[in-house]
C-alpha cells in the first residue's frame, strides 16, 4: 500500500505541536530544561524507561529542529552533551503556562469529583491535597513511567501516553 503525502496543514502551529507531542519529547526537554545540559546516558536515567534507539532518535530530531544542541568534545572516549537552545527558552514560557493550567484543571476537576462524592454541605481538604500534588512539575509522574497512586509500585514497561 502506497502512503500518500498529506498537503501541508494551514495552521501554523501544526508543525511544532506535531514534533511536541511525539512519545517522550516534552519528558526530554522537560529533563534538559530541568537539570540543565546533559550526556546521553545521564539523560536516559533522568527520562527513566526510554530505550536507547528512542532517545537517540528524539535528541536527532531535536537537535534538527534546533530545540536542542549537541556539543560533542573530541576527548577520550568522546563526550557528547546535550542541552536546550535559545528556541527551546522561547518555547519553555508557553509550556510553563500550559504546566499551570494543567494544574489548575486537575484541581478543578478532583475538587468537583471530590464534591459529588461528599456528603451536602461538608468541606473535604481533597482539593487542597491535590492542589499540593499538582505543584509539582509536569510530567514527573509519566517520566517516571508511575501512576501518582502507585508510588514506586508502577511498572516500567508502559510507554507514555
Amino acid at each position: 500500500m502506497r502512503r500518500t503525502l498529506q498537503p501541508p496543514s494551514p495552521c501554523p502551529i501544526h508543525g511544532l505541536l506535531e514534533s511536541l507531542a511525539r512519545p517522550w519529547t516534552l519528558h526530554i526537554l522537560w529533563a534538559l530544561s530541568t537539570h540543565g545540559p546533559a550526556r546521553f546516558g545521564a539523560l536516559q536515567k533522568q527520562v527513566e524507561g526510554i530505550s536507547p534507539r528512542v532517545l537517540a532518535e528524539r535528541l536527532r530530531m531535536l537537535e534538527k529542529q534546533e530545540f536542542v544542541f549537541r556539543h560533542y568534545a573530541q576527548t577520550i572516549p568522546p563526550a557528547v552533551t546535550y542541552g536546550i537552545t535559545k528556541r527551546m527558552k522561547d518555547i519553555e514560557k508557553v509550556l510553563q503556562d500550559l504546566e499551570r493550567l494543567a494544574r489548575k484543571w486537575k484541581v478543578d476537576e478532583l475538587a468537583s469529583t471530590e464534591s459529588e462524592a461528599s456528603p451536602a454541605g461538608r468541606k473535604t481538604r481533597e482539593p487542597q491535597r491535590a492542589a499540593n500534588q499538582a505543584g509539582q512539575h509536569f510530567g514527573r509522574d509519566r517520566q517516571r513511567n508511575r501512576s501518582p497512586n502507585l508510588g514506586d509500585r508502577g511498572s516500567g514497561n508502559q510507554a507514555p501516553g
